[in-house]
């Protein structure tokens, strides 16, 4: 996601706030009994990580206007079957904003070392949004140790189909990041936030629950949060010769290719097909980029299938 940003990159203003955040008031996600927020400290950052349940573990990684939170649903049915392991990303929800690595790749790195140190080795992964190209970026680079993973509506930069939709000027968002775009946000992130829950789902009435949006805002309303999030799409170019480069060796495990016809559901579909060699694809009717939220019956049974 090679780096060449403009002006002032969000990581530099990350440098400045990481010690606002170097230790973070780790909370549960949630989930409801059984589940057990920790603050894990790996590789310069600490992340919070929500474990619960019994049985294979599954690494539930989300997306960007949203945290760890997102996986309530599917957490609470996957867990009397499988052992769910939910990280916020470095620099978003309760984890800590390192001063540096805030892409794809290096989360990866970062949220594969914490399911090790937690004793977890071989895994499922499903991922979410950035969340998914982060699953992606995991599975690609510690093969030996993913059993199945589970991509859900966004896109892979660096593989075949990846130039139109990140150069589709309707999704001016990749490129918004820097100072000026954090002086327009602060205070507005609601307002910022409401343009991708309701004009990326199929019905925004469907979309994110309003006892979620008022989560997240508060989320990302903290110091140096918007940055972080900012700095993810900064990384895409870096992404992209990292995926280029990763995708050069398919992937042998099962790949569940999951998403919304009025989103990205079927390009993730070809994509998916492209570096992977048994890939199931699924895409939703009538269904928006929030898939999870939009169609949790029809997402979650998919998932629970496939897992």
């Amino acid at each position: 996601m090679h780096r060449t940003l403009p002006r002032r990159s969000p990581l530099l203003a990350l440098c400045c706030l990481a010690m606002l955040s170097a230790g973070p008031s780790v909370r549960a996600a949630d989930f409801g009994s059984g589940f057990k927020a920790q603050a894990v400290s790996v590789d310069g950052a600490t992340l919070s990580v929500t474990v619960g349940g019994s049985g294979p573990p599954v690494v539930l990684i989300h997306g960007y206007a949203e945290s760890s939170r997102m996986w309530k649903p599917l957490a609470k049915v996957l867990a009397p079957r499988f052992t769910v392991i939910a990280p916020d990303l470095p620099g978003i929800g309760d984890s800590s904003i390192p001063s540096s690595g805030l892409d794809m790749k290096t989360s990866a790195q970062r949220v594969h070392a914490a399911v090790n140190s937690l004793g977890y080795k071989k895994v499922r992964v499903v991922g979410h949004d950035i969340g998914l190209m982060v699953a992606y970026a995991y599975a690609a680079m510690y093969p030996q140790e993913i059993e199945k993973l589970a991509l859900m509506d966004a896109f892979l930069p660096g593989v075949d189909g990846w130039e139109s939709v990140y150069n589709n000027p309707g999704i001016w968002h990749f490129r918004f990041y820097g100072a000026t775009p954090e002086a327009l946000v602060k205070g507005r992130e609601r307002t910022y936030f409401e343009h991708f829950w309701n004009d990326f789902a199929a019905d925004k009435t469907r979309s994110i629950p309003e006892r979620d949006r008022s989560a997240y805002t508060l989320e990302y309303a903290r110091p140096g949060r918007m940055a972080a999030g900012f700095a993810y799409f900064a990384s895409f170019p870096k992404t992209a010769g990292d995926f280029a480069e990763l995708a050069k060796t398919r992937l042998a495990i099962p790949v569940l290719s999951i998403g919304g016809a009025k989103a990205n559901g079927a390009a993730l579909g070809a994509q998916a097909k492209l570096i992977a060699s048994d890939v199931t694809v699924i895409v939703l009717k009538d269904t928006g980029h929030w898939i999870l939220e939009e169609r949790p019956d029809q997402t979650i049974a998919a998932l629970v299938s496939f897992l």
